[in-house]
């Protein structure tokens, strides 16, 4: 029943609503032309099954070394080379993969809608053990090189044993009567298994026991409505040096203290999607379709682009100079880090864009709801 409210509530969400009285309903907004000041180059693309499903998911490809891996939502695993797209091997796990993809450590790592873990081997995709955690893992695993750390839609925090699975120690927290659909992946030091949680508060365990060392609320719930007083940390959390950034729905935006939970800055915002760094600036995509830099010293906006109003954008990412973000119709949007102004767009899958836009160097990976990924790269306009 749980899976069901919070599936409803998002889709409720991320739909702008839908109200029972014959009020028009405001309409995503339309793209504006703009002169394209880059170009963004196709390297190549390939299908990855069924992508992200009918269901909400999330599932966001992960890059180790030379290659890339992608999942979809019926369990078909890819490993490519990321400069080629070759296929480098494939696994067909038959099993609905909600959470994904997480890898390092000779290991990719995946999490299902059964309650399901399952750990391959990074370089030939055969399966090195599976295990059952409390209920559906809907987003990416981490690991360390000591454990696997996964984070469960009932707020559980799980430490399982890298080389068979089998489990380390487990956390309880209590989650709201009321969640969007998901889950942000959670944050591994060699110390620290660091997560946000449906209460809008982010916890630290020691690594080796999973007991806490800090515990700070960023949001605070309020309103009379639980769908009012819903301050999920879904979008994930950043992690660059010894701070650490995370946003909230319906809350705030927040820079912590990594060894000591200690905010830093906090201000209003709210987003499901999460936040990305770069250049001294913190960038969020806001749940009202809003782009938003923010210094990340004053805390003060640097600016706001509010061309994307109600196009449901994914998480942003910092791709060279620019901002990247997905929308609902497929779009990938590059915004300059400078003002925000629009600098290049192209579309990569008609279904929507969803997931966070994935970076290694001059190279971006974009996984489009239907499966299409693509590898692109930046040229100037001739």
């Amino acid at each position: 029943m749980r899976w069901k409210t919070t599936a409803l509530l998002a889709l409720a969400v991320l739909a702008v609503g839908c109200s029972s009285n014959d009020k028009k309903e405001p309409q995503p907004a339309e793209l504006t032309k703009f002169t394209a000041e880059v170009k963004l180059k196709k390297q190549w693309s390939r299908s990855i099954g069924d992508g992200q499903g009918k269901t909400y998911n999330l599932l966001t490809p992960a890059l180790y070394g030379e290659h890339i891996y992608a999942a979809d939502v019926e369990g078909l695993v890819v490993a490519m080379d990321r400069e080629t797209g070759k296929v480098v091997w494939k696994q067909d796990l038959d099993v609905p993969v909600s959470g994904g993809v997480g890898v390092g450590y000779g290991l990719v790592l995946v999490g299902t809608l059964t309650g399901e873990v399952l750990a391959l081997d990074v370089e030939s995709g055969e399966q090195v053990w599976r295990t059952r955690v409390s209920s559906e893992v809907l987003a990416s695993p981490a690991v360390n090189g000591d454990i696997v750390l996964v984070q469960t839609q009932d707020d559980r925090l799980i430490a399982l044993n890298i080389d068979d699975g089998s489990q380390r120690w487990s956390y309880e927290s209590s989650p709201a009567v009321l969640t969007l659909r998901g889950t942000g992946a959670p944050l591994l030091t060699n110390q620290l298994a660091i997560a946000g949680l449906s209460s809008g508060k982010v916890v630290a365990l020691d690594t080796s026991r999973g007991l806490p060392v800090w515990e700070q609320r960023v949001a605070v719930p309020q309103g009379r409505s639980e769908l009012e007083r819903i301050v999920d940390i879904d979008g994930g959390l950043l992690l660059s040096g010894g701070t650490l950034y995370v946003a909230t729905y319906q809350g705030r935006a927040a820079a912590l203290e990594l060894q000591s939970g200690r905010i830093l800055w906090q201000r209003d915002a709210s987003t499901y999607s999460g936040i990305a760094q770069g250049y001294g600036s913190i960038y969020l995509s806001l749940a009202d379709g809003s782009v938003e830099a923010i210094d990340e010293r004053s805390t003060t906006a640097l600016w706001r682009n509010e061309e994307l109003t109600r196009r449901q954008l994914s998480g942003p990412s910092v791709f060279s100079s620019y901002v990247a973000v997905g929308d609902f119709e497929g779009y990938l949007h590059l915004l300059s880090q400078i003002d925000g102004r629009f600098v290049s767009r192209i579309r990569i899958d008609s279904a929507g864009l969803r997931s966070r836009p994935v970076v290694e160097g001059d190279w971006l990976y974009a996984y489009g709801n239907d499966g299409k990924l693509m590898a692109l790269t930046i040229e100037p306009n001739d």
